[in-house]
């Protein structure tokens, strides 16, 4: 087991949110925070930050959860979690390139558009979110996680969160450290989905599940069958 995997098995390793303030970065800090796992909420504004990170308490007493601007939250964090919209991925990325350096960066953003209501995904140079996130920081070590789960669900912190978390990668240590964390959360189970370049269609997915979820008013999850836990 390398290092940053041990360190979230123990709960030492204190993971950062980038733009945590969101639905989604709120949901993702309340679940690791009910996991025990430290959690720093990033923003642009550290009062948002702040608001966020006392909800998140307020909600899972007894957490170890602060806020603060982008930058402070990187440099205080062993694994960075990017939660922006995609519209902001770029330039908020390489804002922080310098603070991110080689630490395990979760990218967990997907580029949707809707067209006439529908959900579907921008097209991205690179192929996908994760894969923009890498050809951006080279140095840094890129993992695809995250993309497919609820936000609703996240916050729904009373009830638990089914589902599988397909993590792709292509450094291995990182990878391990973030399954581990993912098998933190809740009743979620992590899934190898290959390396980075399966990114793509992890975050296409997102897309289907939105158009199934709205058609069925509902808030379905992905669940690989035939794998054992």
């Amino acid at each position: 087991m390398g290092r940053e995997a041990a360190l979230v098995t123990s709960g030492e390793a204190t993971v950062g949110l980038i733009g945590g303030t969101g639905p989604e970065g709120r949901g993702l800090a309340l679940r690791l925070a009910q996991a025990g796992v430290p959690v720093r909420i990033g923003s642009r504004r550290a009062e948002r930050a702040a608001e966020a990170a006392a909800d998140v308490r307020a909600a899972a007493p007894g957490a170890e959860v602060s806020g603060d601007v982008n930058l402070a939250v990187v440099e205080a964090s062993e694994i960075v979690i990017v939660v922006v919209p995609f519209e902001g991925h770029g330039a908020t990325l390489m804002d922080l390139r310098e603070a991110i350096g080689r630490k395990i960066l979760i990218d967990a953003v997907v580029p949707l558009a809707f067209v006439d209501g529908v959900p579907g995904i921008e097209e991205v140079e690179e192929g996908s979110a994760t894969e923009q996130a890498q050809a951006l920081l080279p140095e840094a070590r890129v993992v695809g996680a995250f993309h497919n789960l609820s936000a609703k669900k996240l916050q729904a912190i009373d009830t638990p969160i089914q589902g599988d978390v397909l993590i792709t990668g292509d450094d291995a240590e990182a990878k391990a450290a973030v399954m581990a964390l993912a098998g933190r959360m809740s009743e979620l189970r992590a899934i190898d989905a290959g390396p980075l370049a399966m990114s793509r269609f992890v975050e296409d997915l997102t897309a289907l599940i939105l158009g199934i979820n709205r058609r069925y008013k509902t808030q379905a999850a992905v669940r690989m069958v035939g794998i054992e836990s």
